[in-house]
């Protein structure tokens, strides 16, 4: 069965990601547009590092050429934001890009972005599951030499123009080029690599690199910017005496910081800090988005700025339907990704980088100075998170406790309401919460905690994984 989760499809290569399936994904994605009347505008599709993604683009190419659809595809490999882009300014109806983006190198997937380059809602995804569902297994195909041959398949030149210019456009590159920080780069092996180092370079910054180029394996590591897959990053900055270290993920959307001094700025981190130089340095006024499991941090900083601070439910959807809707600064999400107003409507850790380096720039103070100064002022916030894995036969047991019989753990602090609006999310009064959902794709029950320590918060995570049996 081919479902489609909060980032898209992704399933194991060899198992489920092959050929047959991937051409069933196309197929019904065609299906979709016929239904919808939307064939008279191309399909850009788009491709990152992983083992098999250029090949699953040129098959889903060939079958979207069968079903008479003008293609749009890609010479090189593309961070997943770039799609969206093109998708937003050139108008189109959809585009289609292979990745499974921070997923382990087992894994790959298809996202489909619709409409001014969008994630695909739930109605959509939902309708092409079904229609995937009542297809052949013999799905038609024009080889992709004839399908170029004929003209239904355009290489796309300088498909990178467009993007860089916009955000090179919103940016402060003065600042940047007198401050002129050292910076080092780990692109993770992933298709990030080439959009921020245009950039960084048009900014003359000093930029050196690691674990550039293609490895489909992730040199044996996570695809994740993530304190514990950035160890190497973390020690080549400080030994060399970097301003800052910037990594992403393997499709470009998501980001990770090392300061000068090797602390690792995390998501929450960012956010705060990009919503409060933006809103008091940039002056750009206006409330800030975040989904269910993202620090209440940036509520206390909204309230003291005069602004609203929205929660949304899990995918990145939801936060940029929400960006729209009240015209907030910006919005992004615990586990890395960010957009602001005006950009695209998905995460793009390109020009959220890049207003990174913009920042410490302007401001002329490392993140660690920054961070610290707003933690003075608002409080510290420390968010600790636990990925459990199941057994297939064990998922039924675990959402009767969570959502039918709604056990909860005793958490030791006084509670202030339950939400079940997307998973179980708990709200004490002293201001943390603890998060309790499925993940969207991958086969994991993920538990996020926030408290005024690590341990605080670790004690919220250990009490739920005891009274689920975990």
């Amino acid at each position: 069965m081919i479902r489609f989760g909060t980032g898209g499809w992704r399933a194991v290569i060899g198992e489920d990601f092959i050929c047959e399936n991937i051409r069933k994904v196309a197929a019904g994605t065609a299906r979709y547009l016929t239904e919808q009347g939307k064939t008279g505008k191309p399909v850009v599709i788009g491709y990152d590092h992983r083992f098999l993604s250029d090949t699953a683009a040129r098959w889903m190419a060939e079958v979207l050429c069968a079903a008479g659809l003008h293609v749009y595809f890609l010479k090189r490999s593309a961070p997943t934001p770039l799609i969206m882009h093109t998708v937003k300014t050139r108008g189109l109806h959809c585009g289609l890009e292979v990745t499974a983006s921070h997923n382990p190198a087992s894994y790959n997937g298809i996202k489909i972005i619709v409409d001014e380059g969008r994630d695909a809602p739930l109605e959509v995804t939902g309708r092409i599951e079904e229609i995937i569902a009542g297809l052949d297994d013999d799905v038609p195909f024009t080889p992709f030499d004839r399908a170029c041959a004929e003209g239904s398949i355009e290489f796309l030149r300088n498909p990178f123009n467009a993007f860089l210019d916009d955000i090179i456009g919103q940016m402060d590159m003065a600042a940047i080029r007198e401050r002129g920080p050292r910076i080092l780069f780990d692109p993770m092996y992933g298709s990030g690599t080439y959009a921020l180092m245009t950039i960084l370079y048009t900014a003359r910054c000093t930029v050196d690199t690691i674990h550039m180029g293609r490895d489909a394996y992730f040199g044996g590591n996570m695809p994740a910017p993530t304190e514990e897959t950035l160890h190497e990053l973390t020690t080549r900055v400080v030994s060399g005496g970097y301003d800052l270290g910037i990594a992403l993920d393997g499709d470009g959307d998501r980001l990770g910081i090392v300061d000068s001094n090797g602390r690792y700025i995390n998501a929450n981190e960012i956010l705060v800090m990009l919503y409060y130089y933006l809103h008091e340095y940039r002056g750009w006024k206006g409330p800030v988005v975040r989904n269910m499991s993202t620090t209440h941090m940036l509520d206390r900083v909204a309230e003291d700025l005069g602004e609203t601070c929205y929660e949304v439910p899990v995918g990145f959807k939801w936060i940029s339907s929400k960006i729209d809707e009240v015209d907030a600064v910006l919005g992004g999400e615990s586990s890395g990704g960010l957009t602001v107003r005006g950009h695209i409507h998905g995460k793009d850790s390109t020009y959220a980088a890049a207003l990174f380096v913009e920042m410490i720039s302007a401001m002329n103070q490392s993140p660690t100075e920054i961070i610290e100064t707003l933690e003075k002022k608002y409080g510290k916030y420390v968010m600790a998170e636990g990925n459990f894995s199941f057994r297939a036969e064990e998922k039924q047991r675990i959402w009767a406790l969570v959502f039918e019989e709604k056990v909860l753990p005793d958490f030791g602090r006084e509670i202030d309401r339950v939400s079940y609006e997307d998973g179980c999310k708990v709200y004490f009064r002293d201001g943390g919460f603890v998060t309790c959902r499925f993940s969207g794709t991958e086969p994991l029950l993920r538990i996020f905690a926030e408290a005024g320590t690590k341990a605080r918060a670790q004690e919220s995570i250990d009490a739920f994984r005891a009274v689920l049996g975990l």
